[in-house]
């Protein structure tokens, strides 16, 4: 905390108690619905330029540091910190939601479900960037990702497209619109990751011995190198999926043409950083061996990625 003002949860949370008013704002005032998101979005973005700004870039480490625990036998903490990385992050986040709300002003259809789901998003992406508790940080993550199936699936675009990439069994043509097709492989394919993040979560916990998922308490611990290595791929094919790395990609394309204006912003400028942040920040700050040792991997499928996605840009 700095001068005893928690400004890492009023950023995360402002976006959440907006909703929280929005779902219990009249129907018949979809005027008041707007403001609120505005105004609590508005309050996330400005706390951010201030953070920024108060930030000491000539100190290392994590700033802004607060802490309270949740489920002390379990060691699981709501412990939040930024540092140069998710600084930047928290920023980001703040500017595009705050422009989001705007580029959705003229949303009619069910515009207060639209507006809460929208600013628990955006309370779960802030979450992760600030999180220094591992199972925390997976809740947020959670909040992140499940609001964008009903976003997507509701106020997304319509349209007919071929079922298409490792799911496809999972939903089969079945004359429904883009937008419940995009909904339902979205969600299909960041789940997956999710499991993989949630056992790569629990096999630090359970082989560390100290009882804790804070990552300045893993970061001390000298995990095995063999274990290193299957747990940061864990990760890299659970955050990898959402940062849209090559063969698990292909919910980006549908997801992006389906979604509504301000989910396609923070689809495009926020929530595939998220998941680049993950591996960068769980998996290689965690697990700087097993991060060594899978390089190539992670160099050759960036290589095809690269590759990849000029060919398809063509």
């Amino acid at each position: 905390m700095t001068a005893g003002i928690p400004v890492l949860s009023l950023i995360t949370w402002a976006p959440f108690v907006g909703a929280l008013l929005i779902m219990f704002t009249a129907r018949h005032r979809p005027r008041a619905v707007r403001l609120i998101a505005a105004i609590s979005t508005g309050v996330s973005a400005a706390l951010a330029l201030w953070l920024y700004v108060a930030y000491d870039r000539q100190a290392s480490g994590f700033q802004f540091y607060e802490k309270l625990p949740l489920v002390p036998p379990l060691g699981i903490n709501y412990e939040l910190a930024v540092d140069g990385m998710s600084l930047l992050m928290v920023l980001l986040t703040g500017i595009i939601i705050f422009a989001g709300v705007f580029a959705s002003w003229t949303v009619a259809s069910r515009s207060q479900e639209f507006y809460a789901l929208l600013l628990a998003l955006v309370t779960g992406v802030f979450g992760v960037f600030v999180s220094l508790d591992l199972f925390v940080l997976f809740l947020f993550y959670e909040l992140a990702v499940l609001p964008m199936y009903l976003l997507i699936g509701i106020w997304g675009s319509t349209g007919e497209v071929r079922p298409r990439g490792i799911f496809a069994w999972a939903y089969r043509e079945t004359g429904v619109g883009t937008k419940e097709y995009a909904a339902m492989k979205l969600t299909l394919y960041l789940l997956f990751g999710s499991a993989f993040i949630l056992v790569g979560i629990f096999a630090l916990y359970t082989s560390s011995g100290i009882g804790s998922f804070s990552f300045l308490d893993l970061e001390g611990v000298a995990f095995d190198r063999s274990l290193q290595r299957w747990v940061f791929l864990a990760f890299y094919v659970g955050f990898g999926i959402l940062a849209g790395i090559w063969p698990l990609h292909t919910w980006s394309p549908d997801g992006h043409a389906s979604a509504p204006t301000a989910v396609s912003m923070l689809h495009a400028g926020v929530l595939m950083k998220l998941g680049a942040y993950g591996v960068v920040r769980v998996g290689m700050g965690l697990l700087p061996s097993g991060a060594a040792d899978l390089a190539w991997l992670v160099g050759m499928i960036a290589c095809i990625n690269i590759v990849y996605g000029a060919l398809s840009a063509m």
